[in-house]
Order: structure tokens, then C-alpha cells, then sequence
């Protein structure tokens, strides 16, 4: 019997690396446990992309209808706007088209997020295939099982709302970089990879960093092509300028600067008022309580404080996996690049107002879970089935906790 369960848990562990299954499966998952608050098919409280989409396709860039609540949003010579980048308006514009601005924004975060597990699924395949990582199948299953339901995501993606769709949004732009940057060749290679930063960026501006590392990544790999890696170099680099300049225009056709997003004038938060008015929205006198809320606060048992954030290694031990890395064996170049743009990415969300509350657990972390997805596969390749799939039940604990706890409005 023992070993019948052995091998039923085997073959469902395995199941995971195929992106198919592990979409299907999370997706299941993330919408029963969207069920706990209501319909998956409802509109959450913040749906402001969706409001967003409605404006570019009336031609305009300020809010031509205005949501029942305001928080959050910049309003400025009598109209209302997002601070937040555009691109996951534009991704809801064809959905927003169609439904109008009732489409269910909760509808959508579940699925995206159900999408980022098969696209983790796949860049683990891909990466397996060119030597950048080297784990078993069961250990690459276990690796998308605890993306899907041990991390920051399985939280926030039966929820809908702007915050978590940025977020979301975002990941999946990064990922489909990475995998671009390890699928393709040549001149598409290149292109595609920067495209896919490029809209990261312009859904939330730090993801820029994590292009680092496929950049780098394409370079090596083409460097014996010398006479077209110039061309396809800069060809990489010109949707991340357009898209860049595009968005400088938007904020000055909005705010009359290249610079203004909107968060002079947003309606924040009575708890950041006092922070914002002596410190401003980034400032070194944040990175003490980022740090702590992100790598050292332990939010059990449940108080007040719980959802200020958690500790990332703490919450999701399979991370410590990255303590494991061998630089000495290990591709030496792709575990500093990796590494570069997980810090870059991760100094402005330290520096930045606020922990990312209300959350559960680290939620700006999932900004660079890619890179660091990568990073900690190369080390747990060290570690024993057993301790790994121990690993995995605490940080799947954890987070159903929070799951739970965000899907019940508690």
C-alpha cells in the first residue's frame, strides 16, 4: 500500500512539468478558492485596469468612467488616473471591448496566474534542456508545485483587483523574456526577449533590471555570430527605448511631465500620509522595515501585524536553496547575472514606501521570483527528494493559510 501511494504521489509530482497539466490544475485550484469570497465570475473592488482598458478605447487617457471607489487613484485637473503603468490596460482592452467594464477582473487574475505556472513549467523544461539547470523530473515538478501554491501568487491570484494584476501581469511578461531568450535563435531571439521586458517595464518600471540576465544570456550564447551581435543587440534594445519614450509621453500628456506617474496627486492610504510628507515615495529611511517585513517578519500566529508581509525564506524554505549554489561548479556567468538583477530589482522595492500592505507574505518579492526560481533550481539539485518535498508542504501550508485568510476578506 506504501508503496502504491509512493508511486501515485510520484506520478502526480511528474504530471506537473507538463504546462497543460500544471495550468489546468492551479487553475482549478485558484478558482475554488476564489468561490470563499463570492463568484470567480464577479468584479473585485479595485478593477481600475478594466476601467483603464475603457479609456484607451474611447481615446483617452484619463478615466471616462469612474469606479465606485476611489482609493488609490491620482486625480489631477478634475480627472481621474492610474499611477500605476499601462500595459495590463492594454492587455484588458480586447476583453474590455467585448464585456465592457464589467469583464470579471477576477476571472482574469486567476486564469494569468494559472498561465505564469505553465509558463514556470515550461521555462524549468527549457532550461533543464540547455544545461542551465539540472534536476530530475520529480524535482522540476516539485519546483512548479511550489511556485503554484507555496509562493506570494497562490494568495493573490484568486483576487483580482489592480494591484495583483500588475503584479501577475508583469511575471508573466518576464517569464515569457526568459523563455524567448532560451527557445529562440538569432535575430528573433533578440527581439522577443526585448519585447517581452519592455512591456514588463511598462507594466511595472523595476522590472527592466531582470533583463539583465537574458541579455547577458544571449550575448554569450551568440558570440561567435560577431558580425550580426551588434544588430541583434541593438535590435533587442529597441522595443525597451520606444516603449520607454512612449511612456514618458503618456505621463506628460497626463501630468505636463516626463516624470510625473500620478503618485503626487493619489489618494493613498491614511496609514502612509505622514511617511509620504516627510520622506517621499522612495527613500533609504524605508529600507529597515522593507527588509524586515520581507526577509525576517514571521506572521504566525495570526495578529494585526500578520498581513504587513513575511519573510521570504522563512514562508517559502525551498528558497534557502539558493544558499545551496556552488559558484566554483555552477555556470559561474549565469548565477551573477541571475543574482544582479534579482538585487537591482528588488533595491527600489526596497526603498519604496510602504511593504506592499495589505498582503500575506513578501508580495513585491514575486517581482523577481523568475530569476530567483533559476537560481534556487541550481542549487536544490544538492538536495534529497525528502527534505525538498518537506519543504514544499510548509511553504504550501503557509501560504493556503494566506490564501484562505485574503479569500474570506478576514
Amino acid at each position: 500500500m506504501a508503496d502504491k501511494l509512493k508511486s501515485f504521489f510520484e506520478k502526480f509530482v511528474i504530471l506537473f512539468i507538463q504546462p497543460l497539466w500544471s495550468f489546468l490544475f492551479s487553475f482549478s485550484v485558484y478558482l475554488g478558492i476564489s468561490t470563499l469570497r463570492g463568484s470567480p465570475f464577479r468584479v473585485s473592488e479595485f478593477p481600475y485596469y478594466s476601467y483603464l482598458a475603457d479609456a484607451f478605447l474611447h481615446g483617452q487617457l484619463h478615466l471616462r468612467l469612474i469606479p465606485k471607489i476611489l482609493h488609490d487613484l491620482s486625480y489631477f485637473g478634475g480627472k481621474h488616473y492610474l499611477y500605476w503603468p499601462p500595459m495590463p490596460g492594454v492587455v484588458l482592452m480586447p476583453f474590455v471591448a467585448i464585456f465592457g467594464v464589467t469583464f470579471s477582473d477576477v476571472l482574469f487574475c486567476l486564469t494569468l496566474g494559472a498561465v505564469n505556472v505553465a509558463l514556470i513549467s515550461h521555462l524549468l523544461s527549457l532550461a533543464q534542456h540547455e544545461g542551465l539547470i539540472n534536476l530530475s523530473v520529480f524535482q522540476r515538478g516539485i519546483l512548479v508545485i511550489f511556485f503554484a501554491f507555496g509562493t506570494v501568487q497562490f494568495p493573490i491570484a484568486p483576487l483580482g483587483q489592480v494591484w495583483f494584476i500588475g503584479q501577475l501581469t508583469g511575471f508573466c511578461f518576464v517569464a515569457l523574456s526568459y523563455i524567448a531568450a532560451l527557445s529562440l535563435r538569432g535575430s528573433k531571439a533578440f527581439f522577443f526577449t526585448g519585447l517581452a521586458i519592455a512591456c514588463a517595464m511598462l507594466t511595472r518600471n523595476h522590472l527592466i533590471f531582470l533583463g539583465i540576465w537574458p541579455g547577458v544570456y544571449l550575448i554569450s550564447k551568440h558570440w561567435a555570430d560577431k558580425p550580426l551581435l551588434l544588430r541583434n543587440t541593438v535590435l533587442a534594445l529597441i522595443p525597451p527605448f520606444l516603449l520607454g519614450v512612449l511612456f514618458l509621453v503618456y505621463n506628460y500628456q497626463r501630468f505636463g511631465s516626463w516624470t510625473e506617474v500620478g503618485i503626487s496627486y493619489h489618494k493613498m492610504a491614511e496609514f502612509f500620509i505622514a511617511d509620504y510628507k516627510k520622506y517621499g515615495y522612495f527613500n533609504i529611511h524605508y529600507v529597515p522595515i522593507n527588509f524586515y517585513y520581507q526577509y525576517i517578519f514571521y506572521p504566525l500566529p495570526l495578529r494585526p501585524e500578520t498581513l504587513m508581509g513575511g519573510s521570504l525564506f522563512l514562508l517559502s524554505p525551498i528558497f534557502a536553496g539558493v544558499f545551496l549554489v556552488n559558484f566554483k561548479k555552477d555556470r559561474k556567468l549565469d548565477l551573477i547575472t541571475l543574482l544582479i538583477s534579482i538585487l537591482l530589482t528588488n533595491l527600489p522595492i526596497l526603498l519604496l514606501m510602504g511593504t506592499g500592505w495589505v498582503q500575506f507574505g513578501p508580495r513585491y518579492t514575486l517581482d523577481f521570483t523568475v530569476p530567483l526560481l533559476l537560481f534556487c533550481a541550481m542549487g536544490i539539485k544538492r538536495m534529497p527528494n525528502l527534505p525538498l518535498i518537506l519543504c514544499t508542504a510548509i511553504s504550501i501550508l503557509h501560504y493556503s493559510i494566506g490564501a484562505y485568510l485574503f479569500a474570506t476578506g478576514l
